[in-house]
This record gives structure tokens, sequence and C-alpha cells, in this order.
């Protein structure tokens, strides 16, 4: 397990980095003009996963989240949440919907959102299917696209 420090370090690393004028993907990080989109944190599948293991890597992730968030809250001030399902609502009805929260809305519920330095940062976790991994993310984007 990685550490919330080490999270820490990596969502620095992040938010120094500028944003391509196209997207791309590089290792666990996709990104795009105005975003990007990191796994801090990857689960194993869930295939033939016994349903007991299932809640139990989730209360890991979302214990790994609030400790997260805590600390980012220490440094940056308390976090908005930004509840994904009017984002979700929308592209199903072929709105549209700005990127990375175009993606993000499929697998992600909520993000803790702060506003640093010109852009936002958002956490959350999300899993894309009963039988796929959870994953603890960042999101870092533009100021003005959320």
């Amino acid at each position: 397990m990685t550490s919330t420090a080490d999270h820490v370090t990596s969502i620095d690393r992040l938010r120094a980095r500028d944003f391509p004028r196209q997207r791309a993907v590089d290792g666990r990080v996709a990104s795009g003009p105005g975003f990007h989109v990191a796994d801090l944190r990857v689960s194993e599948d869930f295939w033939d996963a016994d349903p007991a293991r299932v809640e139990e890597v989730l209360e890991e992730f979302e214990a790994e989240l609030g400790a997260l968030v805590q600390a980012l809250t220490l440094r940056w001030g308390a976090p908005a949440v930004l509840d994904l399902t009017d984002s979700l609502e929308r592209s199903a009805m072929g709105e549209p919907v700005p990127p990375p929260l175009d993606a993000l809305c499929g697998y992600v519920p909520e993000l803790h959102i702060w506003h640093v330095d010109g852009r936002w940062v958002g956490l959350g976790v999300g899993q894309g299917g009963r039988e796929l991994p959870f994953q603890l993310l960042v999101a870092i984007g533009e100021e003005g696209t959320i």
C-alpha cells in the first residue's frame, strides 16, 4: 500500500505538469487539454471474488481516500464535494460534459475538490463495473472548467 505522503508527492508532481495540447496516456496518467487524471492506487480485479473481499477492499480504499482528504484539508482547507450524477445524466442524454468529468462520471460518484494556484484538484474512488478494480484517483484541471 502506498502512503498518504507518497500520494501527496504524486499530486504535487502532477499539479506542476503542463497540460498537453492533445489527449495522451503515460502509464497511469491520462492527460489532455486542461486536465490530468492519475490512478494513485488500483486494486485487483473482482471477477470471481467473494463479496466480503470486495467490501473489504472498498473499505480500504475509502479509508485511504479519507486520510488523503484529511491531509490535503490541513494544507488547503476544506474541500467542496462535487456529485458527478448530473454529469453522468447529461452524458447519457448526449449532452456535452467537459473533460475529464466526461470520463470520470462513468465510474466515480463524487470528487472532493480544492481550488489551488489556478487549478482544481479532485480526489475520488471509483469502480468501472462490479468485476473491475477500485481506483483511488486524482484529477487536476484548469480553473473554470468545473
